[in-house]
């Protein structure tokens, strides 16, 4: 088995960008806390890289060209696109797995339609993960894009078998990989309702999602999505993927409201692979 870790984060730029505004210092620490931990985790099951399943935010693909997937296969890659003040994160390289991510892209074809990039510029959406998870840029990186911005968004179902052909190509190869799916759950980024969090919504998906109740978590319409957990809600594709690809019963190591500076459920959890 080469899959050997598997687990979810959220990413919102104020994790690290508005972490001198927050209040409530002690849940944030417990959260950093929870991140340091996956950290550890990711390396004590020896992945030799990480594949970083993201929602990008329009600064690489856009209306022009959205591909439902897109794996990335370049050398190496830079980021943060934005201000790296704004978002507490110096500008960087990081390292990629082009031998490797070609691999992968070439397995998921077999039954997945998938865009791949030798051009990729990372935002918030992978850099905050890796900024707590490789802290020091140390492994390579696989980016995986899901377009869960610009509709007509993949459907749920389809999310579903991206994670399991992930799960399929990442078995056939001899390196060990590690996994993580990372968005918000419900967030209104962008908005003047930025800052909400529903969370009676978050603990009931995490619920489905740490029992990886397939059927549950395949019945969210898009509509209900936005109307209960915002445009950011979208992101739970990210999520559902990695379910899939893990096969098993989650285990959720941290999740709280009580940041409403950075604007979304704070999330951390892992899978048992199955």
């Amino acid at each position: 088995m080469s899959l050997v870790y598997t687990g979810v984060l959220s990413h919102a730029p104020g994790i690290t960008g508005r972490a001198h505004m927050v209040e409530n210092v002690e849940k944030r620490d417990e959260f950093y806390s929870a991140l340091e931990s996956q950290r550890q985790d990711i390396v004590n099951s020896g992945a030799e890289a990480i594949i970083v399943i993201a929602a990008e935010h329009f600064a690489n693909f856009f209306m022009n060209n959205m591909p439902a997937y897109c794996i990335g296969i370049s050398e190496n890659y830079e980021g943060p696109i934005e201000d790296p003040k704004w978002l507490a994160i110096e500008k960087t390289q990081i390292p990629g797995a082009p031998d490797l991510g070609k691999r992968i892209t070439r397995s998921v074809m077999e039954t997945v339609d998938v865009s791949y990039s030798e051009e990729w510029k990372f935002d918030h959406g992978i850099m905050v993960p890796l900024n707590f998870l490789t802290p020091r840029y140390d492994i390579p990186v696989i980016p995986v894009n899901i377009n869960c911005q610009g509709p007509p968004l993949t459907p749920l179902h389809r999310s579903w078998a991206f994670g399991e052909a992930l799960r399929r190509a990442c078995d056939a190869v001899p390196e060990k990989i590690a996994l993580v799916g990372t968005g918000g759950i419900s967030h209104w980024p962008a908005t003047p309702d930025s800052g909400k969090i529903n969370e009676a919504w978050d603990r009931e998906f995490l619920d489905k999602l740490m029992r990886n109740d397939k059927d549950s978590l395949l019945s969210y319409s898009d509509e209900d999505t936005y109307r209960d957990a915002g445009q950011g809600g979208f992101e739970i594709r990210t999520f559902i993927t990695a379910a899939a690809a893990a096969g098993g019963k989650g285990d959720l190591h941290f999740y709280t409201a009580e940041l409403p500076i950075f604007a979304v459920g704070c999330t951390v959890a892992s899978f048992s692979l199955s």
